[in-house]
């Protein structure tokens, strides 16, 4: 039998799939040398990533002057969205360091991504996150990081309380008044003038709300933005650095894991330093404001009544600014109110009051009851969140939500028929009375 040989077309080959790899660098201060140190990680991974034949580059995640300690670095938090959405295969890392300081935050995060089929590849210390013996050495070698972080912690809390021992302020930064650059402390003048007109102010009797009021009325900007409160008025009539002293380590970081400040109630040493800066205000006029304050503390302090606590007080937040909601009375009927709505009206926040009526029957659906049980809701509702559209979110104990929505009445909604009859008796009872005393004015002239 003869041989016979066919052509067949030979099959073509799929490309191999490229692995979609991005790279992760971090500083944690805005110093000049930092961010060059920063911009040449950039570049290298770029380079690095580009250069490599089976990766393609996504691209380079930085994050300048934030620490490792914390999760709220916006590049990171961008790059563990990123790769849940599919978008990241592998990353690369210069150290688990620049990672993060944290023990428990860099395995929970490394878990979450190998769950997500995605490597963290640590170069320093040529780790596989996803690896089968990565787990282990992750866990030593953070544990190295975060100590050292807490090495490096306590020798910036040393040299910072031995410069207050010293008499020198360190770490201030921001105050109203001053321009403050490399620990040089400057007055400026423009601000300088306003807190001055302030302790003026308030010697002469204008109250700090009305102050706030006043300085909010003239769009006099803040020192970082926010806003002019009785609160933050108070705060420069209580600094006596405005008077060229200092009270040092008011405050200080307990833990160098979430970098919270704590107000320091004698756990620290604290030092008052006189003259550490040029004045805005003298030590005269300083003290005397300070007893007008202490003064003025302890007559509000003998004439505040306790208040009432009421069933939703502090259970009710506006989700559109945030405040909490207050009872009101108005005409006989009980009212609750957003307190930015009540303060600083509508343009602040424009939310509606609900009467607590409302309030009341949607608690009692949430709680399947057919009357109102203050006991059963102060036990069972942890809080109501209001949104602008007139929804109510109830957070039962058991963390679960349950919506509820609410009918405002218009004015001219709630103009019923049997309204508009007694506003006509109260018309003609008034225009009767009018006639009335025009006959007897007419009699008594006549007469």
């Amino acid at each position: 039998m003869a041989k016979i040989i066919s052509l067949v077309d030979r099959a073509v080959l799929p490309l191999p799939k490229l692995k979609k790899v991005a790279a992760y660098a971090r500083v944690s201060s805005g110093k000049d040398e930092m961010l060059h140190s920063l911009s040449a990680q950039v570049s290298y991974y770029s380079q690095l990533i580009q250069n490599h034949a089976g990766w393609e580059y996504v691209g380079v995640y930085s994050d300048k002057a934030y620490t490792g300690t914390k999760n709220e670095r916006p590049q990171f938090q961008k790059l563990l969205s990123d790769c849940k959405l599919g978008k990241i295969d592998m990353i690369i890392t210069k150290s688990i360091s620049r990672f993060a300081r944290n023990t428990l935050d860099t395995l929970n995060v490394t878990r979450s991504l190998k769950d997500l089929g995605v490597d963290v590849y640590f170069e320093r210390e040529k780790i596989h996150s996803i690896s089968s013996d990565g787990e282990l050495m992750l866990t030593i070698l953070a544990s190295f990081a975060q100590e050292e972080s807490l090495s490096v912690s306590e020798n910036c809390k040393w040299r910072i309380r031995k410069q207050f021992q010293n008499g020198k302020l360190a770490n201030l930064r921001f105050l109203f008044g001053y321009d403050i650059s490399n620990g040089n402390i400057k007055i400026n003048e423009n601000n300088a003038s306003i807190v001055r007109w302030i302790f003026e102010e308030y010697t002469n009797g204008t109250g700090c709300t009305k102050i706030a009021k006043t300085l909010k009325e003239l769009g006099v900007p803040t020192l970082r933005g926010g806003k002019w409160t009785a609160n933050s008025v108070r705060n420069i009539l209580l600094n006596e650095k405005y008077s060229g002293n200092a009270l040092l380590q008011k405050k200080f970081v307990s833990d160098h894991l979430n970098k919270v400040r704590k107000r320091n109630h004698g756990e620290l040493p604290r030092y008052y330093a006189e003259n550490t800066h040029t004045p805005i205000i003298d030590k005269d006029m300083f003290d005397k404001v300070n007893a007008l304050l202490e003064e003025n503390r302890k007559k509000a302090k003998s004439n505040r009544k306790t208040p009432n606590k009421y069933v939703f007080t502090g259970k009710i937040k506006c989700l559109t600014c945030g405040k909490n909601y207050k009872r009101r009375v108005y005409k006989g009927s009980v009212y609750w109110s957003c307190q930015t709505h009540v303060n600083e009206g509508k343009n602040a926040c424009p939310s509606k009051q609900i009467p607590e009526e409302v309030l009341k029957k949607l608690a009692s659906e949430v709680l399947n009851i057919t009357k109102f049980d203050e006991n059963l809701f102060t036990e069972k509702i942890d809080l109501i969140e209001v949104s602008e559209d007139r929804s109510l979110d109830f957070i039962v104990s058991d963390k679960t939500k349950i919506h509820k929505t609410w009918h405002y009445a218009s004015r001219s909604e709630s103009w019923t028929d049997e309204k508009k009859k007694l506003a006509r008796e109260r018309a003609l009872r008034k225009e009767n009375k009018v006639e009335h005393s025009e006959k007897c004015n007419s009699h008594t002239c006549n007469a």
